[in-house]
């Protein structure tokens, strides 16, 4: 569990980070959190995010995927697509989640979908839709990102983050 797959970026996203010689896999990794929790990024530009989380190993005392376990998937994909939105000159931070969970799931997989509701100079919203193996909602989550501009210190902390 953890170890991160190859994320299909826009290539113009490539060539943004890889003249300035940054790291995309570690960028947009899950982090430590994420790759603990088995979190995997599929899919990333600014218009879409789709990630994965297996339930087991993320569960609540009475064996449903626990809400907080939701949030992070939520929180992991909304941050992705704020920070693509931003572009290599902006950093991402959350600033607001708030998470419906409408479902309990067991077992499986659940896949997370974020699609931006708002994308500004400073801040970029978005709406994350996570659903069970049979496309059933699990969770609507929505995410705000502060977008602040990068510090020198940002670039060697990204390449640890993973």
């Amino acid at each position: 569990m953890g170890e991160q797959q190859s994320v299909k970026f826009p290539s113009e996203v490539i060539d943004e980070y890889a003249a300035l010689g940054v790291d995309l896999q570690a960028l947009f990794s899950a982090g430590h959190l994420g790759n603990r929790m088995g979190v995997q990024i599929v899919e990333a530009s600014a218009e879409r995010v789709v990630g994965t989380m297996p339930v087991e190993g993320n569960t609540q005392p009475y064996g449903l995927l626990h809400g907080g376990a939701s949030a992070v998937l939520a929180e992991t994909l909304g941050s992705v697509g704020s920070m693509l939105h931003g572009g290599a000159s902006k950093i991402a931070v959350g600033v607001d989640l708030n998470c419906t969970h409408h479902r309990g799931v067991r077992s499986g997989l659940v896949t997370g979908v974020a699609t931006p509701v708002h994308r500004g100079r400073t801040t970029a919203t978005y709406e994350i839709v996570i659903t069970d193996e049979a496309d059933k909602r699990v969770c609507t989550a929505r995410l705000t990102c502060l977008l602040r501009d990068v510090n020198p210190g940002d670039k060697e902390q990204a390449g640890t983050a993973g």
